[in-house]
């Protein structure tokens, strides 16, 4: 009797493992935050506006930008950070894993360590530019 009881609990075990859980909802349940942290009407809020549009279209939730500028993106970086971990606040930045030095106290979170890449979005390309009569005509000379 033992031995039948025992056979039934684990079949039982095995079936309920392989049930679904219905108490789990599906993602996205409710509105979803992107918090840029520069100021708005830049090129990372524009993208944050146009990305948020079209996720809030294929999610069927709203989805809110949420500029946080100041201290080099470490505000809005320390309020991801902040944030539950549950998918339901993004930040959209640039150099996640660069370490502030010049905040006005020190940083809550630690990009390297607190935040997790999801997409690369953008490669924007980058120009580094001098005045002319400065006597330089490439990086190492300058």
């Amino acid at each position: 009797m033992a031995e039948m009881t025992r056979r039934a609990l684990l079949l039982a075990g095995i079936a309920l493992a392989g049930a679904p859980v219905l108490a789990q909802e599906s993602y996205p349940a409710r509105r979803i935050e992107i918090i840029v942290p520069f100021p708005a009407g830049g090129t990372a809020d524009f993208l944050a506006r146009v990305i948020g549009q079209k996720l809030g279209d294929a999610w069927g939730q709203p989805v809110v930008v949420n500029n946080k500028p100041g201290a080099t993106g470490s505000l809005g970086a320390d309020a991801a950070a902040r944030s539950a971990p549950d998918g339901y606040t993004l930040l959209l930045t640039s150099y996640p894993n660069r370490k502030v030095l010049f905040t006005p106290e020190p940083p809550v979170a630690d990009p390297a360590h607190d935040l997790v890449p999801v997409a690369l979005l953008a490669k924007p390309p980058l120009v580094l530019v001098a005045h002319p009569s400065l006597p330089v005509r490439n990086v190492r000379e300058l």
